[in-house]
């Protein structure tokens, strides 16, 4: 297990009505309370809509509340946004931008992630910069360069490891039950540690997480490889056992 502090982040995306989205939150709430102690951050991701209610129910205790996307202003007309400063408002601490779907449904590109990631501090939010290669991208030898020329824009040159996570997701591996294998992980994870500690003097301190299509039955494994500093997990953040299962994994 890493040095750093390690971080289990569930993206919710567009999934959970009322219900059950604090259904889930009080479920994962009551277990941090009764565990106490905890080896790792924890952080769920839910729908705007939920945010605040969700932000409702953990109270500030061990789990965290972060949006999934913010608009690089701070106000204006932009029908349908969010704001980084209305997600901190209504009690996120973190939000993630870059995400593949945004980059690929919304034809997102790492300069506007970028702007949104400083959008993001200025609202003195944690960014969770995303990062991955398609499928076809690895297929022509090109994971590498994809991914670190992703964070060389992306990343804004006053990031630090206080307010700003990566978080590595192979775009083939999002929702395919499809996993990286741990070399291919342990391939990535050191480029991108390289990256960091080459532009940034603490960048031995980012966290680096890895997702896609992680669950019970693989996060031990894919957690214990060199600068693996957590996860962002999709499917199994929602089901309370199963994300779990994963924040144990940490122990």
């Amino acid at each position: 297990m890493s040095q750093r502090r390690p971080l289990i982040a569930g993206n919710w995306k567009m999934n959970c009505l009322r219900t059950d989205g604090l259904a889930l939150a009080r479920g994962l709430s009551d277990r941090a309370k009764a565990k106490g102690d905890l080896a790792c951050d924890i952080l769920v991701c839910p729908p705007a809509t939920l945010i605040s209610d969700v932000a409702g129910v953990t109270n500030g205790g061990a789990v965290m509340v972060g949006g999934q996307d913010c608009h690089v202003a701070v106000s204006g007309a932009h029908t349908g946004d969010i704001a980084a400063p209305m997600l901190a408002d209504i009690g996120a601490s973190h939000v993630l931008v870059g995400h593949s779907e945004r980059r690929a449904d919304h034809c997102e590109s790492s300069t506007v992630i970028r702007q949104k990631t400083m959008a993001a501090h200025d609202a003195g939010l944690i960014a969770v910069v995303c990062v991955g290669e398609t499928e076809q991208e690895r297929d022509l030898g090109a994971t590498l360069a994809v991914v670190n020329g992703q964070i060389a824009v992306s990343v804004p040159d006053d990031a630090t490891p206080e307010n700003t996570v990566i978080a590595y997701e192979p775009v083939w591996a999002i929702g395919t039950g499809r996993t990286a294998s741990v070399d291919e992980v342990a391939e990535v994870h050191a480029a991108i540690r390289a990256e960091l500690t080459a532009r940034f003097d603490d960048g031995d301190k980012f966290r680096i997480l890895y997702g896609g299509s992680v669950k019970p039955s693989n996060a031990a494994e894919l957690l214990a490889v060199p600068d693996v500093d957590g996860a962002l997990v999709g499917g199994a953040s929602l089901k309370v056992d199963d994300f779990w299962q994963i924040i144990e994994s940490c122990a």
